[in-house]
C-alpha cells in the first residue's frame, strides 16, 4: 500500500473489528496514526484487530451508534481520550434480506427502519458530532463507506441500497457545506468484498456469480478498499471533497 503520513493523526473508525474496518485500521495504523476501534458488540474480534495494531496509543470503543445518544457518546469518549479528532471513518453497516414479493409487511419495515439507523442515521449523527469537534480544533477529514448498491440498486435489500444512496447524498451536501471549516468529506463505494463473513456466509453458487461480475474474476480485498479510504484522509485530498471513488473492480460502471 502506498505510504501515507498520519503521524500524530487520531483517527476514529466505526465497524473496526472485523473486514474493511479492520484492514483500514490496520493501515492508518502502519502509516502513523492512533487509530480508535469502534465496535457494538464482538469483543473477541475487536481485542484480535487491536493487538494486531503496529505502534501504541490505539484503543477499543464499544458503542452501539445505532442509538442516536451514542453517537454523542462515543465522540466525547474518543475526544476526552485523544484531545481532538482529525479523521473519522463511517464504515459500520448492515444488510437485511427483504425481498417485496417474499416477506410479509412486518418484516418490510423492519428491515427499513433497522438498515436506516445504522447506515444512515449513525453516520448522520456522527458527522454532526465530528464536525462540532472538528469545526473547535480546525478541520480534519470524513470518509464514509457506501457502495456500489446505491446505483445499481440492490432488489433483494433494497433498503440497503436506498441508505447508501442517501449516504452518498448527504456526503456531498456536506462537502459543500464543511468546505470552509477546512472538513474534508469523502466516499468509497466498494464492490463486493472478500471478508472472513462472506467466506462463511457465501454458497459456491453466490461465490461464482460474484467471481463473474467483474472482468478480474474476484472480488475486491479489504486491503484495497483500505487504500480508497486513506487517500481520501490524507491531506492531499482535500481538494476531492465531495469525491465518491467506486472499488469495484468494473463490476459496475456508472457515468
Amino acid at each position: 500500500m502506498q505510504a501515507y503520513n498520519f503521524i500524530g493523526k487520531n483517527v476514529l473508525i466505526t465497524g473496526a473489528s472485523r473486514g474493511i474496518g479492520r484492514a483500514t485500521a490496520l493501515a492508518f495504523a502502519q502509516n502513523g496514526a492512533k487509530v480508535g476501534l469502534n465496535y457494538r458488540s464482538n469483543d473477541e474480534a475487536a481485542k484480535h484487530t487491536l493487538k494486531e495494531l503496529p505502534g501504541k496509543g490505539h484503543q477499543l470503543f464499544k458503542r452501539d451508534i445505532s442509538q442516536k445518544e451514542e453517537t454523542r457518546a462515543l465522540i466525547q469518549d474518543f475526544v476526552k481520550a485523544y484531545g481532538q479528532l482529525d479523521v473519522l471513518v463511517n464504515n459500520a453497516g448492515i444488510s437485511i434480506f427483504h425481498e417485496i414479493d417474499q416477506v410479509d409487511f412486518d418484516h418490510w419495515t423492519h428491515a427499513w427502519e433497522k438498515t436506516f439507523e445504522t447506515n444512515l442515521f449513525a453516520a448522520a449523527n456522527l458527522c454532526y458530532w465530528t464536525a462540532q469537534s472538528m469545526m473547535k480544533s480546525g478541520g480534519g477529514h470524513i470518509v464514509n463507506v457506501s457502495s456500489r448498491g446505491a446505483f445499481r440498486g440492490e432488489p433483494t435489500k433494497p433498503a440497503y441500497g436506498a441508505s447508501k444512496a442517501a449516504l452518498n447524498a448527504m456526503s456531498q451536501s456536506l462537502a459543500k457545506k464543511l468546505a470552509p471549516h477546512k472538513i474534508y468529506i469523502g466516499v468509497v463505494a466498494p464492490g463486493f468484498t472478500e471478508t472472513e463473513m462472506a467466506a462463511k456466509t457465501l454458497t459456491p453458487e453466490e461465490r461464482e456469480n460474484l467471481l463473474r461480475e467483474s472482468p478480474f474474476k474476484r472480488m475486491a480485498q479489504p486491503e484495497e478498499v483500505a487504500h480508497a479510504i486513506l487517500f481520501l484522509a490524507s491531506e492531499s485530498a482535500a481538494y476531492s471533497s465531495g469525491t465518491i471513488i467506486d472499488v469495484n473492480g468494473a463490476s459496475y460502471l456508472r457515468s
